[in-house]
Order: C-alpha cells, then structure tokens, then sequence
C-alpha cells in the first residue's frame, strides 16, 4: 500500500506560519500544494505498483488524488474511513452532492450527504478508526498496489509518522511497517 498526504492547503500555509486555525472550511490546494500533488503522482508512478486509489472526501485529498489518476491513469474510489482527524475548521468537509459534480468520474460509493463528523475526534478515536481500516484491507486483501491520499492525523494513526504535505510512504497494513520515499521528510503539521 501506498500512502500519500495531501499537497499543501490553504489552510496548511495559514496555519503554519500563525499556529492558529484560519476558519477555512473544507480548504483547497495553494499553487505549491497543486505542484506537490504532481510530484507525488510522478514519485508514485515511479514506484510501478499502482492498481487503485482510494481518497479521503475532502477537497484537497481529492485535487490530490486528480493529480495521482491524470498521471496512472486510474480512476478514484473515495471513501470516508481515510479522513482527517476532526479537529479544525479545514475538517468541515462539502456535501457529497457537490464533490460528485465538481469530480463526476470519481466513485463515492456510498459516502453520505453529509459525511464529516459533528465533534473533534480525540486521538484514540482517530486510531481506533485507522486499526479498523488496517484489518478491513488485511481481510479482503485489497490493499496490494492501493495508493491512499488521506491526511496528516490518519497517516499518524496508520504508521507513527508525522510527515509533511506531498508525503509518500510505503506501508504494509499486516505489519504496520512504513516507510518514506526519499525527498519526504517528517515535519509536525496539522491539516
């Protein structure tokens, strides 16, 4: 499986340099984030185990995820298990309704109308969910050349990493073994 953290928001620039939360809601790529989406896709492309990509619903994992499709040429499947850790106004996602007519080629399955939770998660939560999902794609084997843009908060719940926007990791879900490609480093950062 691979794992790739979204390019840089919006609300990652604001909040990397203030450390307080901006109120954007459900926040875009910068233009520097759009250009770590395409250097992830071009880093995973490169790696040649991609088969399916699997996306968080929120905005910038799916400009993320546009990237990843246009360069592998495979289509998206999102999926709400691989959301952030709620926590801050960016975690206020959109409306099924209008991610599926701003991406109409991606699969939303059967994410909700309203699929972001009401509360902050606390962190044990935000694991409990990420355990859930390694044993959901260690039963049913899926996870073989599974590219998954997720967040910050889930990578951290998956693997122990805390690493920076654009990220790309190897991890195997039976093992819980993670590892970065190079050019990734680690930073703590939120969103």
């Amino acid at each position: 499986m691979i794992l790739v953290r979204h390019g840089e928001s919006h609300f990652n620039r604001h909040f990397s340099a203030t450390r307080e939360d901006p109120g954007i809601r459900d926040p875009g790529l910068t233009h520097d984030g759009l250009a770590q989406a395409r250097e992830a896709a071009r880093l995973v492309a490169s790696l040649g185990r991609a088969k399916r990509i699997v996306a968080s619903p929120y905005w910038r994992t799916l400009q993320t995820a546009e990237a990843l499709a246009e360069v592998l040429g495979l289509g998206v499947v999102v999926e709400a298990a691989v959301r952030e850790h709620a926590h801050f106004s960016c975690d206020i996602g959109t409306p099924r309704s209008t991610l599926s007519s701003r991406w109409p080629g991606f699969l939303f399955g059967e994410l909700e109308e309203r699929w972001w939770p009401d509360r902050s998660e606390t962190d044990a939560e935000v694991l409990g969910r990420g355990k859930g999902y390694r044993r959901r794609v260690v039963s049913d084997g899926a996870w073989h050349g599974t590219v998954v843009v997720t967040h910050w908060g889930f990578i951290r719940a998956l693997t122990g990493h805390q690493v920076v926007n654009g990220a790309v990791l190897s991890f195997d879900p039976q093992d819980g073994a993670a590892s970065l490609h190079p050019n990734t480093s680690l930073a703590r950062e939120a969103g």
